[in-house]
């Protein structure tokens, strides 16, 4: 039940991410930020309940949804972490000075990155504490990598407003560093409570390729249609190059060990 919707909920988020890929050309309908992100949420949510068990998603989903809610809420109130900004009113009503879609943004984005740096990063060792802050790293620059694309288009947009600008399309660099600061302490956090835990295993080996796929679209949303020629460059390369070497990886070692399982049957 949960696998089946997972697989109806990344189609509609594939739908309305192309749907935004194509709108220079063709208005397709669409549901508006807070509605995508609800529908990428749950997916987000049923993906990682299938894989990692309901109760381990919902520790990372609580991890993510408190680490991210204290910080930008002393982010927005100090202007330490990330610059100072502030949210309007676009993204619905606020718990402080925060609006409540904003924490489950943060997972929206946080489960598929963690899947494409699990890919790229599998060769790891897990078992130290060096080893799980190394893939914590990665996967924090490979979210943070997806911010750089998205953060200015969102900025023009208005729907959060940075008070003395920035020298990267108008956001501080000061941000960039507090999105990696806060994904690796997301991330790193889970890797601590989560060690020695095994992903369940699947029949459908497919299903587990899916938050992979969709942080692919979403950098081919950005190279196909992102209004600013630069950003489309910084897609290219901050987004598309860890998804074709975590879609690559994949592909190259199943058709090795679909050869090995080959082998062994002539051999046989």
């Amino acid at each position: 039940m949960l696998k089946k919707m997972a697989w109806l909920l990344v189609a509609i988020a594939s739908y309305l991410i192309l749907a935004d890929a194509i709108e220079p050309w063709v208005h397709l309908p669409k549901i508006g930020h807070v509605g995508f992100t609800i529908v990428f949420v749950l997916f987000s949510l049923v993906h990682c309940a299938v894989l990692e068990g309901q109760k381990r998603t919902a520790y990372f989903f609580a991890i993510s949804a408190f680490i991210s809610y204290v910080l930008e809420e002393a982010g927005v109130r100090t202007g330490f972490i990330y610059g100072h900004y502030h949210y309007n009113n676009m993204l619905g009503p606020k718990l402080g000075s925060v609006p409540i879609i904003i924490p489950l943004a943060w997972f929206m984005m946080i489960y598929p990155s963690w899947r494409v740096a699990g890919v790229l990063a599998r060769s790891i060792n897990s078992d130290s504490l060096l080893g799980r802050s190394t893939k914590a790293l990665i996967a924090a620059m490979v979210m943070t990598a997806w911010d750089m694309v998205m953060d200015p288009g969102n900025t023009a947009a208005g729907l959060w407003v940075w008070e003395q600008g920035g020298i990267y399309f108008g956001v501080p660099r000061q941000n960039y560093l507090g999105w990696i600061f806060t994904t690796f302490l997301i991330y790193w956090t889970m890797s601590i409570l989560s060690h020695g835990k095994q992903q369940r295993a699947i029949a459908d080996r497919g299903f587990s390729v899916l938050p992979i796929i969709v942080y692919a679209l979403y950098a081919v949303r950005y190279i196909a249609a992102d209004r600013v020629p630069a950003l489309q460059l910084v897609a290219l390369f901050a987004m598309g190059m860890p998804a074709l070497l975590a879609l690559t990886s994949i592909y190259l070692t199943r058709q090795i060990n679909t050869a090995g399982t080959s082998d062994k049957r002539t051999a046989s």
